[in-house]
């Protein structure tokens, strides 16, 4: 297996004392050995972006990065703001014989009750049974790219 990393959310941090946030190291790794993960598994970060930061340059890295990479199992966090654009990317660029799951998280791993641990955990697990394809894993939901937006006023990510 192999996990991207691209930023967003779940990587964030207190940058300063007026509450703004900046990307910080990914903290899949964190949250990975805190839970003693066995999954072998190798890391890339790609990026350390807010999602509203990616270009369509950095979405076209991903997508080469997922085409060439060696794994028949690839798991990317990334910011959900655009997470379902990138995705919709991965599939239009139709990556075959590969499962590639897209995860992130509503509040920062590293604040008390963030999801980002529960939809890590969530999304390693889907992505070691799905059929080859790409999904979105939020909110305990396994999403097609096509089939779901983030709802800013719910805070989750609903179905069309």
């Amino acid at each position: 297996m192999t996990i991207f990393t691209t930023g967003g959310t779940i990587d964030k941090t207190y940058f300063d004392a007026k509450s703004r946030y900046q990307v910080d190291d990914p903290q899949i790794l964190v949250i990975l050995g805190e839970a003693n993960v066995t999954e072998p598994y190798r890391h890339e970060t790609l990026f350390r972006k807010d999602s509203l930061d990616l270009t369509d340059a950095d979405r076209a890295e991903i997508v080469r990065r997922v085409q060439n990479d060696p794994s028949d199992r690839i798991l990317i966090t990334h910011g959900t703001d655009t997470m379902v654009q990138t995705a919709q990317a991965i599939q239009t660029a139709g990556v075959s014989g590969k499962a590639v799951v897209l995860v992130g998280s509503l509040k920062p791993a590293r604040f008390k009750g963030s999801d980002a641990a529960f939809n890590v955990g969530f999304a390693l697990g889907a992505l070691q049974v799905l059929p080859p394809g790409v999904y979105v894993a939020m909110n305990g939901h396994i999403f097609r790219p096509d089939e779901v937006r983030k709802s800013r006023s719910r805070n989750q990510f609903v179905e069309l």
